[in-house]
């Protein structure tokens, strides 16, 4: 089985040994959609194919499905072998924001039905403080595959389900954003502050260390048990503002031995342009 992070170092030397594998590079800046792009072309992990996550990860937005839908299965397999990726071929995200951009990428190829996806554990940082070697330039481009749809290995869930699912005890759903946020406070991305109803607050950020890497498997273990209570990883609905973030939720359960959660897609971003959708706020 495929662990879902990979240390530099490992990368390091699976590199060097010639390894055959795909390194995307996903870095974004949400208040800057064009300077990951810049970033990568000034320096990137050697080889590493740049990801958008607007243009890559992302499907058209019409007013009603998020600000990052996602898009088409089939498209997004296309998409994927048309930068090179093929059933076989490892894939090794990475990004410089904790992993909050490659975890998208992560779950969205494991949603493919493609198990060999792992995210650089501490990501740019972790591989520069690790002595591994920068590159700058455009990277020459992969010869084009063909990466085939399989049964997901990941569960997604539409609105009409999370609006049915509310009051269920067995259900938690759990939002991935800043605190404040999850309160209705200090509400800059969307038009609407507040939470889903019943949802419980884990940030993203509280599955990593201070130095940007995810915290030992153990710890994240014993915190996830903690906030689910009685209920299994696969009663548990992650979601975010736009469908991001929730997936580092879903890697931190994945690197936890706690798989089997969804992803509400559209999540806050949706759920706040529907007319019959329910806000609740504060704590």
């Amino acid at each position: 089985m495929t662990l879902p992070l990979i240390t530099a170092p490992a990368l390091r030397a699976q590199m060097s040994a010639g390894s055959r594998l795909m390194v995307c590079d996903c870095r974004f800046d949400l208040a800057d959609p064009a300077h990951g792009e810049a970033d990568h072309l000034a320096w990137h992990i050697p080889g590493a194919v740049y990801l958008h996550l607007d243009r890559d990860l992302s499907a058209p937005r019409d007013g009603r499905n998020g600000r990052h839908p996602l898009p088409d299965r089939a498209a997004f397999a296309a998409r994927m072998g048309a930068l090179g990726c093929h059933d076989d071929l490892p894939v090794v995200a990475y990004d410089a924001s904790g992993g909050m951009y490659a975890a998208r990428l992560w779950w969205m190829l494991r949603w493919l039905g493609h198990s060999q996806v792992q995210v650089l554990d501490g990501g740019l940082a972790a591989w520069d403080a690790a002595g591994g070697a920068l590159q700058a330039g455009p990277v020459a481009p992969r010869l084009p595959a063909t990466l085939t749809l399989r049964p997901p290995l990941a569960d997604l869930v539409a609105f009409d389900a999370v609006l049915a699912g509310l009051g269920q005890p067995g259900r938690l759903i759990v939002d991935a954003r800043a605190p404040d946020r999850f309160r209705g406070e200090n509400e800059t991305l969307d038009p609407v502050g507040g939470h889903i109803p019943g949802a419980t607050n884990r940030c993203f950020r509280d599955n990593l260390q201070p130095d940007g890497r995810f915290k030992p498997a153990e710890q994240l273990r014993q915190e996830w048990l903690q906030l689910m209570g009685a209920r299994q990883a696969s009663d548990l609905v992650q979601q975010c503002g736009s469908g991001v973030t929730a997936c580092h939720n879903l890697l931190s359960l994945a690197a936890a031995g706690l798989p089997g959660a969804a992803l509400y897609g559209g999540s806050w971003s949706e759920w706040c342009s529907r007319d019959n959708a329910p806000v609740a706020v504060g704590a």
